[in-house]
């Protein structure tokens, strides 16, 4: 086809030119300004760093497809390009004189590829798609003219196309694809916040990623300077999204777990009551109570000596002073204005006695003995240790700090065994979340991020959320989650309470209801357990049907193991990635009989790096959460539901992982809702 040829010559010219344009980068030399002192230096460094990121950017990705669209619009709509017809793709592209060849996805112009309908063609005559192999090489295309009559809707049926395009290794972008829900999303401006409660196949995660991409293409300068950071589940799940924003051209983004993101050693562990309670939003007064019970009521003034003169301040002015600072700023700051105050009034007496004293003189005096020890005795240094150590140790000290909650909570707080001293305590990832807030108590926390993008985030807890937006005070959030899928016991609840320990309760909630990705024979099914779990939710919808989506195949105990291989076998035997999901005591036997039978596979959590090359994973019920692969096995349900206390929001989880077919191998009954 003469058409098609011209089409991959053209996508030759612009990979061409893209490899000029690295070329060119790699090329220049990056300016050094001489002298050694700290601005230049940062300068230099800087300079080169913003070279680093320019080559990342323009490196041509071998299997990721240099454009996607075109656009064909009327005549003398784009004045400033002179151009009638765009390519669009997941960069700029121009060519040696300047003129683009591709145009980034994020340009105002390429929002019709998007958008554009026959009600509303924003002048666009035409869209064109292009269809690419694994390795990007160009396979097709097809035309949607949004004139005239149109017989069928082509933009459906290549969305369908491309999600049921067999897949391994990480998620790809969907770029190509993003619908207008989506895209307003994307597209959304960096202030207010947005929260996304997705359903599971609507695409919530891809819309995180690529409003990220938009928001550095739309604020880069602004974004700069604080920084993106995003933060997921596990690591299991952020080896999976991983190259998504490379691909969009967008290299210099931190992808972290909130244990990464706190960075406090841990060696304990939690039961299931003692992790709801650390969690839990009350937490944060019974810290505060206890961080300013240290502050002491002053039963002696200060008596300052210089020469041969005595300068007094009176207990009830100490007294005054403790008063009016108590809680009114930071514990440290407050321990420092305390003495200041304390040496002014000692500057005053100076002045009294037509002394002429000056800052330095109000310095020492704050820094003189007879200050330091009020000091020490009334308002004392502390550790975010030694409070957390005295709070789980001392039942009188926790009751005393934690009225608001029951005797039985304050039990299950304390430690079971005694710990000598704060330096020997061993802390739990709760409790480390914990000392982040006291930390911040003591002395605020500075700096902030410029956006902070929480995935799954109906999994944290209301002093994690705290945690956080502390490190996100001025700079924007999007939250993404399903409140069907929670399952942690100290999940913070409604998304307008998740936006409130944010401290972004002006965020926007959107719901995306259409799963796109998830057939709708597999949607109904796992929406039977959404009465439940979730019952304020709406049930979403599915826009694909696949034939034989869902199968559900009885075993009895002694053959589930051979079931699960000859459904792991049928699975391979078609295209794409293949998951086995398990409850996670089940999975690793599961594993070794898989590979017994002679079948290559891995197991998630344990060798994350093979999911790139490695078509059938087997993957713990606790790790599936944003993942998704072409077929999915699900074994022995109920084992799933009775692991944990949330066990079906797991389950519903564990049920929507796959974007083709589901295969649910059983044993023991189905829960009650599925039967």
């Amino acid at each position: 086809m003469a058409e098609l040829e011209a089409e991959r010559a053209f996508l030759t010219t612009a990979q061409a030119a893209l490899r000029r344009m690295y070329a060119e980068v790699v090329d220049r030399e990056v300016q050094v300004i001489g002298g050694e002192d700290n601005d230049e230096r940062f300068t230099n460094e800087a300079n080169q760093r913003a070279k680093e990121m320019r080559t990342h950017a323009l490196l041509d990705l071998p299997d990721v497809p240099l454009f996607f669209g075109r656009l064909d619009y009327e005549h003398g709509t784009i004045p400033d390009l002179d151009l009638d017809q765009i390519y669009i793709g997941r960069r700029h592209v121009h060519d040696g004189s300047g003129v683009p060849l591709v145009i980034d996805w994020r340009a105002p112009v390429s929002v019709p590829f998007y958008r554009a309908t026959q009600s509303d063609r924003q002048r666009v005559l035409m869209r064109r798609r292009y269809g690419f192999s694994d390795h990007a090489d160009m396979t097709g295309f097809e035309d949607e003219p949004l004139t005239g009559v149109v017989e069928t809707d082509q933009g459906d049926a290549f969305l369908r196309a491309e999600i049921e395009r067999p897949r391994t290794g990480p998620m790809r972008d969907i770029v190509a694809t993003i619908q207008p829900e989506q895209d307003d999303l994307v597209r959304a401006p960096l202030h207010p916040s947005v929260c996304v409660q997705g359903a599971p196949g609507t695409g919530k995660t891809a819309v995180g990623l690529h409003r990220v991409a938009y928001l550095l293409y739309t604020e880069r300068e602004r974004l700069s300077r604080g920084g993106v950071v995003i933060v997921g589940p596990n690591r299991s799940f952020l080896s999976y999204i991983r190259k998504v924003l490379p691909a969009l051209g967008e290299v210099d983004v931190r992808q972290i777990t909130i244990d990464e993101l706190l960075t406090r050693p841990t060696a304990a562990i939690d039961d299931s009551e003692a992790e709801r309670l650390k969690g839990d939003a009350r937490m944060a007064d019974v810290l505060r109570r206890a961080l300013w019970s240290y502050v002491g009521t002053p039963t002696e003034g200060v008596l300052y000596s210089k020469g041969s003169r005595r300068y007094r301040v009176h207990d009830y002015e100490v007294v005054d002073i403790v008063s009016d600072l108590r809680e009114s700023t930071r514990y440290a700051p407050g321990r420092n204005a305390l003495a200041q105050r304390i040496a002014h009034v000692v500057l005053v007496r100076m002045e009294e006695r037509a002394e002429s004293p000056d800052d330095r003189v109000q310095n020492a005096v704050a820094r003189s003995k007879p200050v330091k020890d009020v000091l020490d005795s009334v308002w004392p240094r502390v550790l975010p240790e030694q409070i957390l150590h005295r709070l789980f140790s001392d039942a009188g000290f926790l009751a005393q700090a934690a009225p608001t909650l029951s005797d039985e909570e304050r039990t299950a707080l304390l430690w079971s065994k005694s710990v000598r001293s704060w330096k020997s305590a061993k802390w739990s990832f709760a409790d480390s979340v914990l000392l982040d807030e006291l930390e911040d108590l003591i002395e605020r926390r500075t700096g902030s991020l410029g956006h902070l993008v929480l995935d799954e985030a109906q999994d944290l807890s209301a002093m994690q959320l705290r945690a956080l937006s502390r490190r996100c005070r001025t700079g924007s959030a999007t939250v993404l989650g399903d409140l069907a899928q929670a399952t942690t016991p100290w999940a913070a609840g409604s998304w307008e309470q998740v936006l409130g320990h944010l401290d972004k309760s002006d965020g926007v909630v959107a719901e995306l209801d259409r799963g796109f990705r998830v057939p709708e024979q597999i949607i109904n099914f796992a929406a039977k357990l959404l009465p439940a779990i979730a019952p304020t939710l709406s049930t979403p919808s599915g826009v694909r049907t696949v034939a034989d989506a869902l199968s559900i195949v009885a075993a009895d105990e002694s053959t589930l193991a051979d079931e699960v291989v000859a459904g792991c076998k049928a699975a391979l035997a078609g295209e794409g990635s293949v998951a086995l999901i398990a409850a996670d005591d089940q999975v690793e036997r599961l594993r070794d009989a898989i590979a017994a039978a002679g079948l290559e596979v891995a197991l998630i959590g344990e060798t994350d790096d093979e999911i790139d090359t490695v078509r059938l994973v087997c993957v713990p019920a606790t790790l599936a959460k944003g993942l998704e692969f072409d077929a999915v096995i699900v074994a022995e349900p109920a084992h799933i539901v009775a692991a944990e206390p949330r066990g079906l929001h797991r389950l519903y989880v564990v049920l929507t992982r796959a974007v083709t077919r589901l295969q649910i191998i059983h044993a023991e009954p189905l829960p009650g809702a599925l039967g």
